[in-house]
């Protein structure tokens, strides 16, 4: 994602005018009017000493009974899940995506801390003919760092914290600074379920990201957002040798075979591609289409975007909400008008909505140069370019011409078929006939420029401990 920013402890780009004085507080704008509606702590990065302290203090405890922490992770999921009322709206006002996708991300943060608390990492013993007695077991490692994006707060904030909680680590959890109420406000619910100092929520302002990461407390960090930010995040942990797990973003591509039923599809990949106004790392971000079919996928897709209700998340009706900050509108301005001075044509949107707030007309470019930026980096935002193809061959090819691996589809009337081209993505997963669909119980990691390291399912449990091996004498 770009433009290329020093460390922001947030996914997609983010951008402040200038320097600005640190205060007690920062203001929280609401996307969908542009104006500020709220304001969160701006810890100074010297406080994390405290923090951090208190971590490692709190993980004394934590790690030593699993049952007790099970019990512990039970009772936030219930927790979260009577506080969904409070939470939604909350992460609505200061995100912008409609309030049933908030809703939606509350239940799956319930459902992520559910899922790992009935997890447990599984003694092994090697037997290699020697006559001794050898067992694998399991170490937590101790606080982690969780650096979170502001396109999913509360469900990005789970995937990090519920492994390594139930690990038994402690975590100090740091929420984008456009996004810090509704985790401030998670937070403040766990606090009634968890030991203290056991989750630790700060908010602020750069260089707070940076020097979290860095800090010598630290055994792990976790952090979801841009390449040149996450390789900052490694430089930054590299001196105390903490573990890293990055989840650097990606440039889907879905891939639409020639026996592809058209109409179909055209909703399922219509919302892969704009579900949160775009704003999803998974998205699908590119559409190839066989060139006979490339006029009706583009017409179906524009069909769908011109008639899309896009609003305030807190209307009943929005089906679709506000880019989040203005920094990321102004970028995906700026992808848009170079693809159309390059030649491409917008056969919908194409332009922002003369109203209030960080609002995009959904836009399906056609006629897009293949080196236009829209297609050749991240524009995570409401914008998706369709380009035909002649021959399979070269479809895979270009949907591997880029330096992500994150996710990729295909999609065809024949399964099997579709199943050999997406063996033949280079990518973290791939989807058939659909698209960004995970499940608790499954590993996400991406290749090439998408990520270090694995998240999901035992993986990312496994991720948060380290081995410890016994040996003794048999017996006898």
């Amino acid at each position: 994602m770009d433009p290329r920013r020093p460390l922001a402890g947030t996914g997609p780009p983010q951008s402040h005018a200038g320097p600005r004085p640190r205060g007690e507080h920062f203001a929280v704008v609401d996307p969908a009017t542009g104006e500020a509606f709220g304001e969160a702590p701006d810890r100074r990065p010297k406080e994390l000493d405290d923090v951090v302290a208190r971590a490692h203090e709190a993980w004394r405890s934590w790690r030593s009974d699993p049952a007790v922490r099970a019990t512990a992770l039970l009772a936030s999921a219930d927790a979260v899940e009577a506080a969904g009322a409070d939470l939604a709206p909350l992460l609505t006002r200061e995100q912008g995506k409609p309030l049933a996708e908030s809703y939606a991300e509350v239940a799956r943060t319930a459902a992520r801390l559910r899922y790992f608390a009935g997890m447990a990492p599984e003694i092994r013993t090697i037997a290699d003919g020697r006559p001794v007695h050898s067992e694998i077991r399991w170490r937590s490692l101790g606080p982690v760092a969780a650096i979170v994006p502001w396109n999913f707060p509360l469900q990005l904030a789970s995937a990090k914290f519920a492994p390594a909680l139930t690990a038994g680590n402690t975590v100090v959890l740091k929420p984008s600074p456009f996004t810090p109420l509704a985790t401030r406000l998670l937070g403040s619910v766990l606090s009634a379920t968890l030991p203290e100092g056991v989750l630790a929520v700060v908010t602020g302002r750069e260089p707070l990201g940076a020097v979290l990461a860095s800090h010598p407390g630290i055994r792990h960090v976790t952090f979801t957002g841009s390449v040149p930010t996450g390789r900052a995040v490694a430089r930054a942990a590299a001196p105390g040798l903490a573990r890293v797990t990055l989840e650097l973003g990606g440039n889907d591509a879905a891939v639409l075979l020639d026996d592809v039923d058209v109409e179909k599809i055209a909703d399922r990949l219509f919302w892969a591609a704009f579900r949160n106004c775009g704003q999803v790392c998974m998205a699908v971000k590119r559409v190839y289409a066989p060139a006979r079919l490339h006029s009706q996928v583009v017409e179906a897709l524009a069909e769908r975007a011109k008639t899309v209700v896009v609003g305030a998340g807190l209307d009943p009706g929005t089906e679709l909400g506000p880019l989040n900050n203005a920094a990321q509108l102004a970028r995906v301005e700026r992808c848009t008008a170079q693809a159309l001075a390059a030649g491409a044509r917008a056969v919908a949107g194409g332009h922002r909505l003369d109203r209030p707030g960080y609002f995009y007309a959904p836009t399906i470019l056609a006629d897009v140069p293949a080196g236009s930026q829209v297609v050749t980096e991240e524009q995570f935002g409401p914008v998706l370019p369709v380009l035909p193809y002649r021959s399979l061959d070269e479809a895979v090819e270009a949907a591997n011409a880029t330096p992500f691996g994150l996710g990729g589809s295909v999609w065809g009337t024949d399964l099997d078929r579709a199943g050999a081209v997406a063996d033949r993505l280079e990518c973290g997963t791939a989807w058939i006939n659909h698209h960004a669909e995970l499940s608790l119980a499954q590993p996400f990691a991406g290749v090439k420029e998408s990520g270090v390291g694995v998240a999901g399912g035992p993986w990312g449990l496994y991720g948060n401990l380290r081995p410890f091996v016994v040996h003794r004498p048999r017996e006898g």
